[in-house]
């Protein structure tokens, strides 16, 4: 269900990108209850010149170990399923590969099932009716 985009600046080695990875995955699984093979992600390394933010929004101190993750899933969940989801993803981040939690920013961009092809030029979570 969930399409992940992730977004740093450049440098990071694969571990650390896999580490990054594997943290948002399990929580998706475990928060969301995206199944274990329902993994879709993109990882994009940016030039520093490419990747903008306020270091010091909202009070915070950021520094160039920001990670961005985009989460593009189903707009079934509650605030509860939310909160949990960003709390463990960050814990995830912050034991492995040692981010802060202030370098941890999530932004969930909700859709409907009828919003999904997995292929085939299906929608592929919508049930039709066969008569």
């Amino acid at each position: 269900m969930p399409l992940v985009r992730t977004s740093l600046i450049k440098g990071k080695s694969p571990e650390h990108l896999r580490a990054v990875s594997e943290g948002v995955h399990r929580e998706l699984m475990e928060a969301f209850g995206a199944p274990a093979d329902d993994r879709f992600q993109l990882i994009r390394q940016h030039e520093r010149d490419e990747l903008i933010y306020d270091s010091s929004y909202l009070g915070l101190h950021r520094t160039d170990d920001l990670v961005i993750v985009n989460i593009i899933a189903g707009n079934w969940r509650d605030t509860a399923q939310k909160k949990a989801l960003y709390r463990a993803i960050t814990d995830n981040l912050v034991a492995d590969p040692g981010l802060r939690p202030e370098d941890v920013l999530i932004v969930l961009s909700p859709n409907a099932r009828d919003e999904w092809s997995f292929g085939n030029g299906l929608a592929s979570y919508v049930k039709d009716d066969a008569a």
